[in-house]
């Protein structure tokens, strides 16, 4: 019957005791089971605060790797607790809504992008964490937006290399290490819907605040940026910034993060192009709620599974990442 509901709606909807206090259960079965939950910061506050450990796709790889819990619990995306899964295939993983995929992870198909290799056979391939554990499997390195120029910069200058999915992230890198690379045609719907008009409607107002932007953006918009960077590079700048306001271009779930590393400073999230719609927020990420993240626990469903065979191959291009990640203090 479980396995049906998941099938149907990709998560268990069982109804919640109205008595039972949620966070308190959580924990207690967290701890009674060894589990271990794994956020992003994209994910909404209260997931945010319950989490062991909140952080970008490479701190969530990096912990799940070294984990000692039984059952790893990505409240994230699909293609995070498939990262999860190949390095630790002998833990339990699990996620509370299996339709939270990412459009970018979407963007690139396995068929295509190995159509795509064939047509570069002496490129290697640098691919974004973004992506399914069937491109990974094609890939020579993963990154992050964290380690991507370090990443990109441990190959000789003449290599030629293959970066995808994201068309937007790939042209930063090319940009800031002035090198030729044969980049894929995709793109984050999150981060491409950001309106510039409107994000410098909002600086002429705050002349002060700082513009702090995820490479994912488009070209325009890290052009009029005062810093680029990661989810965790554009928490440790507002961090460290003298500066008290800053206008926020990529998903709004930082910005919880931002305010409470942060209480006295002011965090302006950038509008989309559609004022009609909260563009600005993915609504993959959002499809992870506490009650779902309940269930999950308590009935250990639904499990993240994959083929044996795909594991080991993909395992090699995301140790290659962490391998470098940690030679350059990342």
């Amino acid at each position: 019957m479980f396995e049906e509901t998941i099938r149907k709606k990709g998560f268990l909807d069982l109804p919640i005791n109205s008595s039972v206090n949620i966070i308190e259960e959580i924990k207690r079965i967290k701890k009674e089971k060894n589990a271990i939950i794994l956020a992003h910061f994209y994910q909404e506050s209260a997931i945010q605060d319950i989490a062991d450990f909140v952080g970008d796709s490479l701190k969530l790889a990096q912990e799940a790797q070294k984990t000692n819990a039984d059952i790893i619990v990505m409240a994230g995306v699909h293609f995070m607790a498939e990262t999860a899964k190949i390095l630790c295939p002998d833990k339990k993983v699990l996620i509370p809504d299996i339709f939270a995929g990412c459009s970018l992870a979407e963007s690139c198909k396995a068929d295509d992008f190995i159509a795509f290799k064939k047509l570069h056979p002496d490129a290697v391939v640098v691919s974004y964490v973004n992506t399914t554990a069937e491109i990974k499997a094609l890939t020579d390195v993963v990154c992050t937006s964290t380690n991507a120029i370090a990443i990109v910069n441990s190959f000789p200058k003449n290599q030629k290399i293959i970066f995808g999915p994201d068309r937007n992230l790939g042209s930063y890198i090319a940009s800031q290490l002035d090198r030729d690379i044969i980049i894929w045609d995709g793109a984050c719907t999150v981060h491409e819907a950001f309106s510039l008009e409107k994000i410098l409607d909002i600086k002429n107002s705050n002349l002060d605040a700082k513009i702090i932007s995820h490479p994912e953006c488009t070209k325009p918009i890290l052009l009029v940026s005062d810093f680029v960077g990661s989810t965790s590079q554009l928490l440790t700048y507002a961090k460290n910034s003298k500066s008290s306001t800053f206008i926020v271009v990529t998903e709004s779930g930082i910005l919880h993060q931002m305010k409470k590393d942060c209480p006295d400073k002011t965090f302006i999230p950038a509008p989309p192009n559609d004022s009609t719609c909260a563009c600005n927020d993915c609504a993959f990420m959002k499809l992870i709620t506490l009650e779902k993240l309940y269930n999950t626990l308590l009935y250990e469903l639904p499990e993240v599974s994959l083929d044996k065979d795909l594991i080991e191959k993909a395992k090699k291009s995301i140790i290659a990442m962490l391998d470098i990640s940690e030679k350059n203090g990342l």
